[in-house]
C-alpha cells in the first residue's frame, strides 16, 4: 500500500527530459515490464536503428556486461524515486498507458514495431545480438566468452584500441555527455585524464571531480587533478568573442605559465609514466580553452617530441 502511495500517475504531470519519455513509451510498448538487465541492451539498440546519430536519447560505452549508459542508469533510479517505476525490474503501474501519446503517430509505430521484434529476445540472446552487431561494446564484456563464438570474439578483439605509443591528448566536454566523452577517451586508449580546471565543478552530469574520477576509474582510466593549471573562474565571465579568449590566453600564457614549471614538470612526469595521457577542461573548442596553450608551451620546450592530439 504504501508502494501504490508513492506512485504517480498522469494528473501529477512531474517534469520529465525528453530521453525519459523515451525509455518510458517503450517499456509501455513492451507491455509495461521489462528485467532490469536488458532495459539497457533495448534501449541501446532502439537508439542504434531507430534515432540518427547526434539525436539519440543516450550514449553507450562498452562495459561488464555490454553497452552500458551511466546516464541511463542515473534516469532509471531518478525514476524510481518518483514512482514512476517500481520493482526490481523495470514496471509500470496497471493502467498507466500514458507515454506512448506523448509521441505523435510515427514515432509510436516505430517504438510499436522496436517491441514487437525484440520481445522475445532475452539475456543472452539479446546480448548475443549487440556483441555481434557492434562488437566495440563487448571489447569489456567480462561474459562475451559464454555468448560468442571464436570467430565472433575475433571481431571484438580488432575493436580494441591497441595504439600504445606515447602521445599527449586534450580533451573537452561541453556539449558531450559523459558517455561521448568517456569513449573518446577508450578509442584513443588514453590512459589517465589530468583535470586542469581550477574549480571542477559542473552542473552537468557526470563532470564534476567527484563523479568524473569515479566514472573514469570504473573503466580503468586513472585521474588527477592540477588546479594550479588554472583560470579563475572571474577573468572568463566576460568572454565573447575569440578577441576575448586570445587576449586572456596570450595572458595566461605570458603571465601565468612561466609561473607554473613545477607543476608543468609533474604533467610531464605523468606523461612519461602513462605514456597517453589527456588534459581536460570544459570548451570543446580548444582554440577557447586554456588547455591549447598549456599543450603550446609544453610543445615549445627543446626537448619535447611528443604528438599532440586535441579530440
Amino acid at each position: 500500500m504504501v508502494q501504490s502511495n508513492k506512485r504517480r500517475t498522469f494528473m501529477d504531470k512531474p517534469f520529465l527530459y525528453s530521453r525519459q519519455k523515451v525509455i518510458l513509451a517503450l517499456l509501455e510498448a513492451f507491455g509495461g515490464t521489462l528485467p532490469k538487465t536488458d532495459m539497457q541492451k533495448y534501449i541501446f539498440l532502439f537508439t542504434q536503428r531507430c534515432q540518427k546519430e547526434g539525436e539519440r536519447s543516450y550514449d553507450f560505452i562498452p562495459y561488464k556486461y555490454g553497452c552500458y549508459s551511466f546516464q541511463f542508469e542515473k534516469d532509471r533510479q531518478t525514476l524510481a524515486d518518483m514512482g514512476i517505476i517500481f520493482g526490481d525490474d523495470w514496471r509500470l503501474p496497471d493502467g498507466n498507458e500514458i507515454y506512448l501519446k506523448m509521441f505523435d503517430k510515427t514515432e509510436q509505430s516505430k517504438m510499436r514495431y522496436f517491441a514487437e521484434i525484440y520481445k522475445k529476445k532475452h539475456g543472452d540472446a539479446l546480448l548475443h545480438e549487440v556483441y555481434t552487431k557492434y562488437p566495440y561494446y563487448a571489447i569489456n564484456s567480462e561474459v562475451k566468452e559464454r555468448v560468442l563464438n571464436l570467430e565472433e570474439l575475433e571481431k571484438v578483439k580488432v575493436s580494441v584500441p591497441h595504439n600504445d605509443s606515447v602521445c599527449f591528448f586534450t580533451i573537452g566536454y561541453e556539449g558531450k555527455t559523459i558517455e561521448n566523452y568517456i569513449n573518446r577517451l577508450i578509442k584513443n586508449n588514453i590512459h589517465l585524464v589530468c583535470d586542469v580546471r581550477a574549480n571542477p565543478f559542473s552542473r552537468k552530469y557526470g563532470f564534476s571531480q567527484r563523479d568524473l574520477s569515479v566514472l573514469l576509474k570504473k573503466i580503468g582510466i586513472e585521474y588527477v587533478h592540477m588546479p594550479e593549471l588554472g583560470i579563475v573562474s572571474d577573468k572568463r565571465q566576460a568572454l565573447k568573442t575569440q578577441e576575448d579568449y586570445d587576449a586572456l590566453f596570450s595572458w595566461y600564457e605570458k603571465n601565468i605559465l612561466p609561473t607554473k614549471i613545477e607543476i608543468l614538470n609533474k604533467l610531464r612526469d605523468t606523461l612519461k609514466q602513462y605514456k597517453r595521457i589527456a588534459i581536460t577542461c570544459f570548451e570543446a573548442d580548444v582554440k577557447q580553452c586554456h588547455r591549447g596553450r598549456i599543450a603550446k608551451i609544453l610543445s615549445e620546450q627543446s626537448d619535447w617530441n611528443t604528438p599532440i592530439e586535441h579530440i
